[in-house]
């Protein structure tokens, strides 16, 4: 089994907390992964030697400056009562709704969802913004959050 059930899920709360809470006939597109495949997923697409962010080295693609393009503000956006990401990022990845996405917090966290969804309640995959990276399946775009508020657009390479 690559998934975990929803109720198994460590930060489950993040996305029924009462202030933003997602509807129940979403939550089934929430799909955390389990640690065994959320670790294979992190090391054929993040990092081969780093559990996290943090701990990034020299040589993963994340730490090369050349792979990104720009860094946006997303706290701004967060904070607002306005729902949708900020308008940099909808334009730099133009994918479609059903891309199947891998919201990834860290070595062991990875959520897998679709593009649409991920756009819908981005702000609760936000409560974590320790240097989340998000790529989409067969994509080269990525977006590699930070908790003070901004955005790296770039490409995996």
């Amino acid at each position: 089994m690559s998934y975990l059930p929803l109720e198994q899920y460590q930060r489950k709360w993040i996305f029924t907390h009462q202030s933003m809470p997602v509807p129940e006939s979403d939550l089934a597109a929430i799909k955390p992964m389990t640690q065994l495949r959320a670790s294979q997923l992190w090391k054929e697409n993040i990092s081969a030697q780093s559990p996290d962010a943090d701990r990034f080295s020299s040589s993963d693609w994340p730490m090369k400056e050349s792979n990104w393009q720009d860094n946006v503000d997303w706290m701004a956006a967060w904070e607002s009562d306005d729902e949708q990401l900020p308008q940099e990022i909808l334009d730099f990845v133009d994918w479609q709704d059903d891309v199947t996405v891998y919201f990834c917090y860290e070595k062991y966290n990875v959520i897998e969802t679709s593009w649409s969804f991920f756009k819908k309640y981005w702000k609760n995959f936000l409560f974590y913004d320790d240097g989340p990276v998000l790529i989409g399946r067969r994509r080269n775009e990525a977006l590699w959050f930070d908790s003070e508020g901004k955005v790296k657009l770039g490409q995996r390479k």
